[in-house]
């Protein structure tokens, strides 16, 4: 896959709850360790998803029925774009943020695993690039790239402290507050993303 079409996937991993979580983790009490089980428990989960999506999709080719699933796909999305701006008022972050400031490594590795594997959007974007290197007959290795610069967001709030230290303990809480109250705009994005890269699969 080129630069240009993992981009875009890679912010939809990221986009929400993930990055969010990555925030408050780099600003929790143990951040170093908190941060490094979150990014080594998203690399697990993540190498799965595409892993598994590239092997059982190895048989499939791109169609009619492939196109017909782009559209409903297009449908769906379309209609969460909606829903989530309907429900912009009563937007709020998941309760289980509110234990990330107090997170251990364990429940930090359990946490990167989980969301970055089952989250419905990622989960989705995963299998999107392991079935989009089958149908294409690329070796499934050619998702490192894709699997690398998603870690890479997910390590920037704790890098930010190496690099830039007091500078970044006083920004990274200013962004994960503006986050908390933005979430809506935040799922929209995206969503938006999604909706993009859908039509131009169905275009192409």
């Amino acid at each position: 896959m080129n630069f240009l079409v993992i981009l875009p996937l890679v912010f939809v991993m990221i986009g929400g709850p993930q990055i969010l979580s990555a925030i408050f983790l780099a600003t929790s009490e143990d951040w170093r360790r908190n941060s490094a089980a979150f990014v080594f428990g998203a690399s697990l989960s993540i190498s799965l998803v595409v892993t598994l999506a590239y092997y059982l999709g190895s048989g499939v080719r791109q169609g009619g029925s492939n196109q017909m699933l782009q559209l409903l796909m297009l449908v769906v999305l379309l209609a969460a774009m909606v829903h989530v701006y309907l429900q912009r008022e009563q937007s709020e972050p998941p309760t289980w943020m509110g234990k990330l400031e107090t997170a251990n490594p364990t429940f930090s590795f359990r946490l990167g695993f989980l969301l970055m594997g089952f989250f419905p959007t990622d989960v989705l974007t995963s299998i999107t690039v392991g079935t989009y290197l089958a149908s294409h007959g690329d070796p499934v290795w050619h998702a490192a790239g894709f699997v690398l610069l998603t870690l890479l967001f997910l390590a920037v709030p704790s890098l930010s402290l190496v690099m830039i230290g007091d500078r970044a303990e006083t920004l990274l809480p200013k962004v994960r507050t503006w986050m908390n109250t933005h979430s809506w705009l935040v799922s929209e994005l995206v969503i938006l993303i999604f909706v993009v890269i859908t039509i131009t699969n169905i275009v192409g």
